[in-house]
């Protein structure tokens, strides 16, 4: 599923491609009625650039050392996303699942390709692709597999659906061997796959000297 060969998208310069004369034509519109003042779109572009997996990371390592926040969190995590000072530009919510001994938890978008993204940024390609969202509520342990993920049979495997609505976060396990590790160690173990469901965080991941 990652090793796709994929031919790059060539557009001769000077003639400007669909989605661009389309994106043009919508901005002036807009603008033309009032609805964006200039500026608003680069703003707005530069809020969604400055996302990344490591905001989620820092969500899940004080998970881990604060059973306080971690049950806020679980209640309403985007209530507790913002007590960290990461703020949602849209009205969708988030429910995070907490993965366990007995439940892992991996998310997917079946429809297109919804995503956290004030927590963890943009999407990975093959998040987007259509093989993962139709196999993944199909065969969730083939395609966990694939990425190297082998759950065992007694564990249930619980995949949930994003929507435009409605995002998820996976609070992984936290890893054996961390006891007394700062929330900054412990965030640096967190990867965005750990947050989506696809891998685990295992005691090789080291600790930073």
């Amino acid at each position: 599923m990652h090793t796709h060969d994929h031919t790059p998208i060539t557009v001769p310069d000077g003639a400007p491609g669909y989605f661009e004369i389309m994106e043009t034509a919508l901005r002036e519109l807009l603008a033309e009625k009032g609805l964006i003042q200039p500026g608003e779109i680069r703003r707005q572009i530069e809020v969604l650039d400055s996302r990344n997996p490591q905001l989620g990371a820092k969500v899940v390592a004080r998970a881990w050392v604060d059973p306080e926040f971690r049950a806020r969190l679980l209640e309403n995590g985007r209530m507790a996303c913002e007590e960290l000072g990461i703020t949602f530009y849209d009205d969708t919510g988030l429910i995070v699942l907490e993965n366990t001994n007995q439940v892992h938890n991996l998310i997917v978008c079946t429809l297109c390709s919804c995503y956290p993204r004030p927590v963890l940024g943009l999407p990975p390609d093959w998040y987007k692709q259509k093989p993962y969202r139709a196999r993944a509520v199909k065969e969730p342990r083939a395609v966990l597999a694939e990425f190297g993920t082998v759950i065992s049979p007694e564990v249930e495997i619980r995949v949930s659906d994003s929507t435009s609505q409605l995002r998820y976060l996976v609070l992984p396990l936290r890893p054996a061997g961390t006891e007394g590790w700062t929330e900054e160690e412990l965030a640096a173990l967190v990867t965005r796959d750990a947050m989506i469901g696809v891998c685990t965080i295992e005691t090789q991941e080291r600790k930073a000297q």
